[in-house]
């Protein structure tokens, strides 16, 4: 586990506080929903939920531009609003067309760096009146509690995930250089735990050499290894240094992107595509991002499957012009 406090089998700081943040605000603050919130790929999700009303649950999300919370954390909305809808901007909000919100409270979460993490997210289907205090300094107290528990289990992560890395630093591909098929498993197996958690924004991509079988076919098995080595070499100069690439087996590679939205995984992966292309090598792209409530396996299987339909339009292409 990446993500520990005390040990490797501890469970995450931030993760048990925010089921005792919760269990003190259902039991002392008359809302029928309460939820430890992630902001991740423009979409509200919640990590950790005490609901008697709405049926939420873990992974369940909204778009954060149609939240309330978004203009909370903006500054642009109360933290505490027991009519919620006779706030414009909250009677506004996209929310209302998924549930009804009579009542709501909220704090943004920040994250070690002091970005935006997330929010606690309050919220009842009917408005309140003087039965709902003015909670706001209690919810601001909490949200600083859960970025320090964050902020702890941020310092154990890189931690931990230094430690790995140099234990599988000899668990490397000896033809490319690159992490092997076992130590991508560990990796990902990691990541996936920690994914669980915080649901930051991850990607994988997967890359799968067109060429190769040929080029063994026609050069020999040596000039096969000379450009699974060049390709190697093309896909680590268009990634961070912290994104992991490992070859997976024959001519099939896969990086591991961390702290990556969507819109930069596409990016990196144009990057990588534009490497290999400059590098001589045809290959076959697909990236997926993982998603709360589904993880990194899945996400790898997809990106399996974009590849592949990437493959099936290269062979296309090829017919039409063929």
């Amino acid at each position: 586990m990446i993500a520990p406090v005390r040990g490797e089998s501890a469970e995450p700081l931030f993760e048990r506080a925010s089921r005792d943040v919760l269990a003190y605000l259902h039991e002392h603050v008359p809302l029928a929903m309460w939820a430890v919130t992630r902001v991740e790929n423009d979409r509200q999700t919640y990590l950790t939920v005490e609901d008697t009303a709405y049926g939420l649950e873990p992974a369940g999300s909204h778009p954060w531009l149609a939240s309330f919370c978004v203009h909370m954390a903006a500054g642009r909305g109360p933290m505490v609003a027991p009519d919620a809808q006779s706030v414009p901007l909250y009677a506004a909000a996209g929310v209302n067309d998924l549930i009804p919100i009579g009542a709501y409270a909220g704090a943004a979460i920040e994250d070690a760096d002091g970005s935006l993490f997330g929010a606690i997210c309050g919220l009842d289907p009917q408005a309140k009146g003087e039965e709902l205090p003015d909670v706001a300094p209690l919810l601001v107290l909490l949200s600083r509690l859960l970025t320090v528990a964050l902020t702890a289990d941020r310092q154990a992560q890189r931690l931990a995930r230094t430690a790995l890395e140099d234990r599988l630093r000899a668990d490397v591909d000896a033809l490319t250089d690159v992490y092997s098929r076992g130590a991508w498993d560990r990796l990902l197996a990691e990541e996936a735990t920690l994914f669980q958690v915080t649901a930051d924004p991850t990607a994988i991509v997967v890359i799968d050499l067109d060429s190769l079988k040929l080029t063994n076919d026609r050069e020999g098995h040596g000039a096969g290894d000379v450009l699974l080595a060049r390709a190697a070499r093309a896909i680590s100069s268009a990634v961070r240094s912290h994104d992991p690439v490992a070859r997976l087996g024959g001519d099939e590679f896969a990086v591991l992107l961390r702290d990556c939205t969507e819109v930069a995984a596409s990016e990196r992966e144009a990057d990588i595509r534009r490497a290999l292309h400059d590098a001589g090598v045809g290959a076959s792209l697909g990236v997926a991002c993982a998603r709360p409530g589904q993880g990194l396996r899945a996400a790898q299987h997809a990106a399996d499957a974009a590849m592949y339909e990437d493959k099936r339009a290269h062979r296309r292409a090829e017919g039409d012009t063929g």
